[in-house]
């Protein structure tokens, strides 16, 4: 069925394109204000978070019109998201050094194996459900699950480019320098949503006006200071997972995507 699968292409590209606009906000206002907490995006992290579910919602049943998704895909989907979910609580508990993190393991694997459109579900679903369990809800969630869907959609593609070769260990290889690289991709892409509203030095500050050179040379001095060392130990705990954890994954995930007989990877 062509339309209903060139709708769902265009529902996951505006997903995309509205995570952009939200992250971009704040620089395209004259003016920002902060709230007494000192942090932004109080009012409109709402309405970014109901529209992403929204979004969510509508690819699924256009995907399941257009014979992308069945019943099948959409309970390992949900098996996937109550692992992830427990999974998280038990970091929560528990929490690892500096940004190590397990929850991202499956979000990767899971698009590496069954492609963009499954990774990105799996990206935003994870950090939605997971908020819920452990009281993560908060003006940062909808930032985490646009960030967490992009990082399922690029793990799908990544899958989708490499996975031809039919080489397991290249497969790996390439899993795991993906992982490691996310490890700085999702803090450097998730600090934006409060920058403009942090009250650092001059530096390290944004302010209307600035040129967009000025903009990268701030937000890099600032990451370097803040956020570096954090999310150095979070690709290293992605890398590591990957090499003792992400070859038996996949084996899993492809046993099931034969048995099941999937056609999600357009």
């Amino acid at each position: 069925m062509f339309w209903p699968k060139y709708l769902s292409t265009t529902t996951y590209s505006v997903i995309s394109i509205v995570g952009l606009f939200a992250f971009l906000l704040p620089f395209l206002q004259p003016q920002i204000q902060l709230t007494e907490s000192g942090i932004g995006h109080t009012q409109d992290a709402p309405i970014f978070t109901i529209t992403l579910v929204f979004l969510c919602l509508m690819a699924m049943l256009l995907d399941a019109q257009s014979n992308m998704l069945n019943a099948k895909t959409v309970a390992l989907l949900g098996v996937l998201l109550s692992i992830n979910t427990v999974i998280r609580f038990v970091e929560v508990a528990i929490p690892g050094p500096g940004g190590v993190t397990p929850v991202f393991f499956l979000i990767m694997v899971a698009g590496f194996v069954f492609g963009p459109r499954f990774g990105m579900l799996m990206g935003c679903l994870s950090l939605l459900t997971s908020a819920f369990v452990t009281g993560g809800v908060g003006p940062w969630l909808p930032f985490q699950m646009f960030t967490a869907g992009w990082m399922g959609l690029s793990a799908g593609l990544l899958g989708r480019a490499v996975r031809r070769q039919e080489n397991k260990r290249l497969q790996l290889v390439a899993l795991v320098v993906f992982a490691a690289l996310w490890g700085f991709l999702y803090g450097a892409i998730m600090n934006v949503w409060f920058w403009p509203f942090a009250d650092n030095p001059i530096q390290q500050s944004w302010r209307p006006g600035m040129s967009l050179g000025e903009v990268i040379d701030h937000y890099l001095l600032f990451y370097s200071l803040t956020s570096l060392t954090w999310d150095a130990f979070g690709a290293a705990g992605n890398g590591a997972l990957m090499v003792a954890f992400g070859g038996a994954a996949i084996g899993v995930l492809d046993r099931a995507h034969k048995r099941f007989e999937f056609a999600i990877q357009s």
